[in-house]
């Protein structure tokens, strides 16, 4: 499959294998609108995202360099994640950033670090979620995509199923990516009351409307990069497509190829569903999509076990707050926010809460409850599981072997990595 758009270039299919060389000629083709002296600033997956920019980046410095671009600089969307060292910069871009400028670190909370682009009035908001969100949004972003600042704005990244967005890529790389806490609160919350099972998976969802609508307000030319890559049995990354272009178009484009490629169906759903996490997530507001991406293959009143002892912490950046409230239903984490006005004020926080709970059920009593239970087997200790509500396992004494070749039971190798639906009528 490849794209003829004027605005698109790109090739791709579930059945690609695209070498290093299919990928050059794309991106260059798509760099070509960048003159000589134009400033333009990369935006750039952090650690938490397995993709291919460490191939793509340093072909991209080599094209600008040639093209004899003024500055190109790189900015890392880490959202709220805490940033990464120098060293995890340099292998995430394949180069060192003296090579070509600066890498430099989004700070989403500090607001000289931001910059007002506008605001998405209030009947836009409530048109563009279908009536979950009423109240205008002002929309913020790093001080390095105000107007004048660069001229091309560069962005890289993978596209996947996302709960919050429905998939990853595009304009989600502005907002949360590189976004002030106006915008990232609301999305989240957003794609927490239009129900995960709704958004994962799914390409034209109210949080996609919302956030391409405030990367309209941003003025320099954008080149959107959307490669679908997926790590192989051999550690090797595969790369299905690559589209680049338009924000809008490349990425609807990588997401047909990404639904193929990263949505697996089982048949049924399981009592018991082992995660066997993927290494990229080393807390568990990243390790939290092993529920997202497995919880509609579990039965009611199953038990999701997440194994990973390399996971170590519930958030370095908001694990105080979780802590406090605890992961829950998204009907409880609304009763939370009625008497709560630090969640009201942290909107991203109980998205998160409601997001790993994944659905509530009714008990016996009438009560709601998590549709399934999660069990820890991580490097958590048992008091912090018990504070957020989940259950604990020895990892050095669970032995998730021995659930091999039980019918009830399911174990997921590279967890969070692929979206698991019962069938394709999810």
């Amino acid at each position: 499959m490849v794209a003829n758009l004027s605005t698109t270039v790109g090739a791709g299919s579930a059945a690609s294998d695209l070498s290093s060389t299919d990928l050059f000629a794309i991106l260059e083709q798509a760099l070509i609108p960048i003159q000589r002296g134009h400033r333009v600033l990369a935006v750039i997956p952090d650690k938490t995202r397995d993709d291919n920019t460490d191939l793509l980046f340093p072909e991209a410095v080599r094209f600008l360099k040639k093209r004899g671009v003024a500055r190109f600089d790189a900015l890392v969307a880490q959202g709220t994640h805490p940033p990464m060292t120098a060293a995890q910069k340099e292998q995430k871009i394949g180069c060192v950033a003296d090579s070509f400028g600066i890498v430099f670190d989004h700070d989403w909370d500090k607001p000289q670090e931001l910059f007002l682009l506008g605001e998405l009035d209030a009947r836009e908001v409530n048109r563009l979620t279908n009536g979950l969100i009423k109240n205008a949004v002002p929309v913020t972003i790093n001080k390095l995509l105000a107007p004048n600042v660069y001229d091309t704005i560069l962005v890289f990244g993978a596209t996947v199923p996302h709960e919050v967005a429905g998939f990853a890529g595009g304009a989600k790389y502005f907002f949360p990516g590189v976004a002030g806490p106006e915008l990232t609160h609301t999305t989240h919350w957003l794609g927490a009351l239009a129900g995960i099972e709704d958004i994962i998976g799914q390409v034209e969802t109210p949080t996609r409307h919302l956030i391409e609508a405030g990367a309209e307000l941003l003025t320099p030319e954008i080149i959107s990069l959307n490669t679908v890559v997926s790590r192989q049995a051999d550690g090797r990354l595969r790369t299905f497509a690559l589209f680049a272009g338009d924000i809008r178009d490349a990425f609807r484009q990588a997401a047909e190829v990404s639904s193929q490629v990263h949505i697996r169906y089982t048949g049924r759903k399981y009592e018991r569903v082992i995660a066997l996490l993927d290494p990229h997530y080393d807390e568990l507001w990243v390790g939290g999509k092993a529920s997202y991406k497995l919880g509609a293959i579990i039965e009611d009143g199953g038990e999701l076990i997440i194994y990973a002892p390399h996971l170590n912490k519930i958030s370095e950046t908001h694990g105080a707050l979780i802590e406090k409230y605890g992961y829950a239903p998204l009907e409880c984490v609304r009763d939370m926010l009625g008497v709560s006005e630090e969640l009201r004020e942290n909107l991203c926080i109980a998205a998160h809460l409601a997001h790993v709970a994944y659905a509530g059920r009714l008990d016996a009593d009438g009560k709601v409850v998590p549709r399934y239970n999660i069990t820890m087997a991580t490097g958590i200790d048992e008091a912090t599981c018990s504070r957020v509500r989940l259950g604990f396992l020895n990892h050095r004494s669970f032995d998730y072997k021995r659930f091999t070749g039980d019918p009830d039971t399911l174990i997921v190798k590279d967890a969070g990595r692929d979206l698991y639906k019962v069938s394709t009528k999810d």
